[in-house]
């Protein structure tokens, strides 16, 4: 078997660019990067960019970070990319980068702890030039180490974290949650909830949790153990707390649960064993993700506009890019 080997194709450089041009390589350099303090005719630019766009001139970004100690890249971590309600956020995070002119880097922790800390090593050994992050297990000393470190502009989605150098976009998911329960006890006539949940460590789960029982004390309804399962966030999470409670007996009236995909895999097992939702059991999600739609019947959850989170979160980054000294 013969090996072909193709030639060596020469990448274009700043300075074929400004000889095809007649200007100086540093007038290029003004053009594409917009500094510099020359002014530069209009005739000029148009001249330059014609070149770029003929000679198809792509800059070498590495040279430039080094140069103006920006790489023009961001990095994301999220905390399930199969989630739904992840990538939305994603999406809008680099709809907002694209302004920029900015490349974005997402990576997915699936909730695992030392997943966080593999991205916070990587970004600090490959520096960008700012972090959206979903930390789940991240502490405040890592959350310190990192920043320290690093240097760079951080925002994260989560009322958990307290950082003074760190942007927090949230929602009140507590009330929203106190709320919910409110309605299905007052106008839904319910008198025997259950919640499935995750574990302590988790967030947002027990700020959830904390908003169901707040609704349940109110109401001077007790909450039978029975009625209490936990789960990881996922689907599979959600039909396994299905099958605990069937094994339990005894269902409650409506089962209120922390997230949608569980509560789909809630859904989706209980019909296979024969329950009928929402006439035997009730459920109510949370995030009114897609798929929220698609399942029969249609999932009542709390709303989140996942959209609106990604464009906060990259709106506030990039503030703190171009504005390091904003209060």
């Amino acid at each position: 078997m013969k090996k072909k080997t193709g030639q060596r194709t020469k990448s274009v450089t700043m300075r074929d660019v400004a000889k095809l041009a007649g200007v100086s390589q540093p007038t290029v350099s003004r053009v594409l990067n917009g500094v510099g303090s020359a002014p530069i005719s209009e005739e000029t630019r148009e001249r330059v960019l014609a070149v770029v766009e003929e000679l198809n001139y792509q800059p070498n970004i590495l040279a430039r970070s080094l140069r103006t100690q920006q790489t023009q890249m961001i990095a994301v971590l999220l905390a399930d990319i199969s989630n739904s309600f992840y990538p939305l956020i994603a999406r809008s995070i680099q709809d907002v980068a694209r302004e920029y002119n900015y490349d974005v880097l997402i990576a997915n922790s699936d909730h695992v702890y030392e997943n966080e800390l593999h991205f916070c090593e990587a970004v600090t050994r490959r520096p960008v030039d700012g972090v959206v992050m979903v930390p789940i297990h991240l502490t405040p000393d890592d959350l310190s180490n990192f920043v320290t470190r690093t240097n760079t502009p951080v925002t994260v989605l989560g009322q958990h974290v307290d950082h003074p150098s760190i942007d927090v976009v949230y929602a009140d998911d507590e009330y929203a949650e106190y709320e919910t329960t409110l309605w299905l006890i007052r106008e839904r006539g319910h008198r025997r909830l259950g919640f499935v949940g995750v574990p302590a460590n988790l967030p947002p789960g027990p700020r959830r949790f904390r908003g169901f029982m707040r609704a349940l004390e109110e109401s001077n309804l007790t909450l039978d153990p029975a009625h209490v399962v936990e789960g990881d966030f996922t689907l599979e999470g959600g039909k396994r707390a299905a099958r605990e409670l069937i094994r339990r007996g005894n269902l409650p009236s409506v089962l209120v649960v922390v997230n949608d995909l569980m509560a789909i895999g809630l859904i989706l097992t209980l019909q296979e064993a024969g329950y009928r939702v929402p006439e035997d059991v009730a459920i109510v999600g949370y995030d009114d993700i897609p798929e929220a739609t698609i399942v029969r019947p249609a999932l009542t959850t709390i709303a989140q506009d996942s959209r609106d989170i990604g464009e906060k979160l990259a709106r506030a980054l990039f503030d703190r890019i171009y504005q390091p000294d904003i209060p």
